[in-house]
């Protein structure tokens, strides 16, 4: 037989069916290497057998890492610890060449005392010795099992009184059994022979080699790669039949794990060797290609990638993730789906504006003009984006940092065309992306390129589009971002939108950082409070009211008429709108902040228009009352909602702020009798608590408003807010709660005309509030004349109410409730 790996062909002396046994290297350490004295062993003409052994009672033990050394086998060592150099150079100094070796529990222990090694082990006689400058190197051979009986001493060396152990002599009765045992370990042997392909071919004849089954048990157990336990518990089983049962259940599952080990290597081989087919054959159309002159594309697209790549101007940390991926990529199969992913990531990054932007227009009459032009009105917002420029123009040194500007207001008044606008004055591009619905964190950080079908967010796919890397980006309705169980891209922004981070944003698809420091970031909101106050804290907030009559009347005539005549296939030579007409529909046809349902209408108007000329008309059609009365029905609002309502004692008027705008509040109580109070109308906590300060009020100052003390015992009081249908909430409606309230119990009616908004303390004290311009034009809208402000909010009036709105009314600004009392009921 030609041996195996770690292996020597060393004949056993003592017994003739062993000389041709191929036996396996035991290792005391790592660094053993056979020595070239041990095959010369092999070459000797074998001798007389000698007689065995005698065993002494007391042994110096030798401890093996990862070793069970078994009887009647032949085996190398290597020897490096300095205990055990002197236990072999004691031993051999004193022509003793009979040691035992017992196997350590845990081989990292490089001291081991009596608790770290088996109490059986096996007692071995050292053939040949050879000391190297590293280790002295040995051939041992296995003579009879023992078991430690007495510890005699754990240094320098281990050293115990043994007790020798022989086979036991074979029951004729247990003959059958044995037999069938041992025939059962030499067919799973083979088995595992067949299987494990560190195992040479030539080791299934072993079994058939070797008569007594005690042998052959060592044998298998040696040449089987098991755990030291597993040898162990074959060297400790005494009993033939016990033996020959622990280690057919060892075998078999040795077995079990060979055959699923080699299911899967079939599997892996397979899919290989396609993979190999596969490759073979594309390399052979290369080849053919080439020889027919044809071009390859693959080639062609990957050097024309790697022009991209050289050319992109990315930065280095991006540069080297892109490169290992183009690297990668080159290696790939085109045919696998391997290579589609790698190919789109390196194609993302390569069409990423890393380097390239737009000059902005430093002209700053330019931009006013392109802003004018484009939008009437909202002076605020253009005086910051022509102060932007200012200072780009100034400073000529350094970075400038972009703004980051939230346009807040209600819908309609043209937050996101201003964006579109502001690209136009700058000349930079304009991307614009919708927050409203979304709930995804990835939507904003992009997917992990682990995932099947990743893409980058829409923050870098935004840039993408707009092929520059300082676009105007418009982010649509921040205030209607969701939240759910993929992330909140709220917090997302944070990075985003905060100057001092996301020049170094980071995007999980591309895995590379970002300078969005360029990018002009322009948010809109139609309301605050849904924000996140961190992200709140980030934007400059730029509040955009509603429009006066009078600007909704520029507008039209501006804007809105002229894109529905041309929409309408129709020129102002055939139509004309005057303003009489316009000023109709704005007044009696829509009530809103902004200007999209005067839009819808003159849309309309514009069909019907459209229609005659359709049918045949030739001469120029001027819009008039009558005309839009034609084309858009019966007027919807014909009276002021102030003067439709009759005001009687209980009744008041507020003011209300809503995201679409502001809007009135008729304020209506009743009393009856009975006890307690009644609110209803849909309110919120906080305008109940109003209702109940502004009675507790009123009680407090029962006398001084000259109400009877027990109108408040006898009475129930009802306080009911119109519009049941829509919730109300807020601190606004204090006064006028106050003020319905003082009007019911003292049978007094308010002035006619007259609107307030205010909160109310129990003190009597009026604080301020907010949206005063909203509330202020929906009061103007409603046809009110004289208004009730609390004096902290003078500020506001005077400066963002428009002048022809402030003409028109008369502002009453109060600190005190008696204050609001007295102007109230005055005459």
């Amino acid at each position: 037989m030609s041996a195996r790996k770690k292996s020597g062909s060393i004949p056993f002396p003592d017994e003739e069916h062993m000389t041709d046994v191929k036996l396996p290297v035991e290792e005391v350490d790592d660094d053993f290497d056979i020595p070239e004295s041990v095959g010369a062993v092999d070459e000797e003409p074998e001798s007389e057998p000698e007689p065995k052994p005698t065993i002494p009672e007391e042994l110096n033990l030798l401890p093996l890492r990862d070793s069970v050394v078994y009887p009647m086998l032949i085996a190398p060592l290597s020897v490096a610890r300095p205990s055990a150099v002197e236990l072999i150079d004691d031993s051999v100094s004193s022509s003793n060449r009979i040691i035992g070796v017992v196997a350590q529990r845990q081989p990292q222990t490089d001291e081991p005392g009596f608790g770290e090694v088996y109490e059986y082990g096996c007692a071995v006689i050292i053939r040949t010795l050879m000391k190297a400058p590293d280790a002295v190197r040995m051939i041992v051979q296995g003579i009879v099992r023992f078991r430690i009986v007495e510890r005699l001493q754990e240094k320098p060396y281990l050293r115990a009184k043994i007790e020798t152990i022989e086979d036991p002599e074979l029951d004729p009765k247990d003959m059958e059994e044995v037999e069938a045992l041992k025939r059962s370990v030499a067919a799973l042997f083979e088995q595992a022979v067949r299987l494990a392909p560190q195992l040479p071919d030539e080791l299934r004849s072993l079994t058939t080699a070797v008569q007594e089954p005690n042998v052959m048990a060592d044998l298998v157990a040696a040449h089987m790669p098991m755990s030291v336990q597993d040898k162990q518990t074959v060297l400790e089983a005494l009993d033939l039949k016990d033996r020959l049962r622990k280690l057919l259940e060892i075998l078999g599952r040795e077995v079990r794990v060979l055959e699923l080990s080699t299911k899967v290597q079939s599997e892996v081989s397979a899919e290989l060797s396609k993979s190999q087919r596969e490759y073979y054959l594309r390399e052979q159309l290369k080849a053919i290609q080439r020889e027919l002159g044809e071009s390859d594309d693959t080639g062609e697209d990957l050097v024309e990638i790697r022009e991209k790549i050289d050319g992109s101007g990315m930065p280095q940390e991006a540069l080297k993730e892109v490169n290992r991926e183009y690297d990668r990529l080159r290696r790939i199969n085109p045919g696998s789906p391997e290579y589609t992913v790698a190919r789109t990531y390196v194609e993302t990054m390569v069409a990423l504006p890393w380097s390239q932007g737009t000059v902005d227009n430093l002209e700053l009459q330019h931009v006013r003009e392109v802003l004018d032009a484009d939008h009437y009105g909202l002076h605020k917002i253009k005086k910051r984006i022509v102060e932007f420029l200012a200072v780009r123009k100034v400073k000529t040194e350094g970075a400038v940092r972009q703004p980051i500007l939230c346009f807040y207001g209600p819908p309609g008044v043209g937050k996101t065309s201003l964006g579109r606008s502001i690209a136009r004055a700058m000349d930079r591009k304009f991307v614009r992306i919708s927050l409203g619905g979304m709930r995804d964190e990835a939507e904003i950080r992009g997917h992990r390129r682990t995932y099947i079908g990743a893409l980058p967010g829409q923050i870098i796919q935004g840039l993408r589009r707009a092929e520059s890397n300082n676009p105007v980006f418009v982010l649509d309705e921040i205030d209607k971002l969701g939240m759910d169980f993929r992330g909140d891209p709220a917090s997302a922004l944070l990075e985003v939108l905060d100057p001092e981070q996301n020049f170094m944003f980071r995007d999980h698809y591309v895995d590379a950082p970002f300078d969005l420091s360029n990018v002009f970031f322009i948010t809109t909101a139609n309301r605050m409070d849904t924000i996140p106050a961190p992200l709140r804290d980030r934007m400059e907030v730029i509040e955009l009211g509603g429009y006066t009559e009078e600007e909704k009347l520029e507008i039209a005539k501006r804007h809105l008429v002229p894109k529905q005549v041309k929409e309408h296939g129709l020129r102002p030579s055939k139509i004309a709108f005057n303003d009489d007409a316009l000023v109709n529909v704005i007044r009696h046809y829509t009530r809103e902040a902004g200007v999209r349902n005067l839009e819808r209408e003159i849309a309309s108007v514009n069909r019907r228009a459209t229609l005659q000329f359709a049918e045949g008309r030739k001469s120029k059609l001027t819009v008039t009352r009558k005309f839009v009365q034609d084309a858009l029905g019966a007027p919807r609002f014909l009276h002021d909602p102030v003067t439709e309502r009759e005001l009687r004692p209980g009744m008041a008027i507020g003011l209300a702020w809503t995201p679409v705008g502001g809007d009135v509040l008729f304020i209506e109580a009743v009393k009856f009798p009975g006890k307690g109070l009644i609110v209803t109308g849909q309110l919120g906590d906080v305008m109940k608590e109003s209702v109940t300060a502004a009675l507790s009020y009123i009680r407090a100052h029962s006398q001084e408003l000259k109400i009877p003390d027990d109108a408040f015992e006898k009475n129930e009081v009802h306080v009911h807010v119109p519009e049941g249908a829509t919730p109300k909430d807020g601190p606004s409606a204090g006064i006028t709660m106050l003020t319905a309230l003082t009007s019911l119990f003292t049978g007094r009616t308010i002035r006619p005309r007259l609107a307030m908004t205010g909160e109310v303390t129990l003190m009597g004290q009026v604080l301020p509030i907010g949206g005063v311009k909203e509330k202020v034009l929906a009061a103007h809208r409603a046809g009110v004349v004289e208004l009730i402000l609390p004096e902290e909010n003078k500020k506001d009036y005077d400066e963002e109410v428009p002048i022809e709105i402030r003409q028109q009314l008369k502002a009453h600004f109060v600190s005190k409730a008696s204050q609001v009392l007295r102007i109230a009921f005055s005459r």
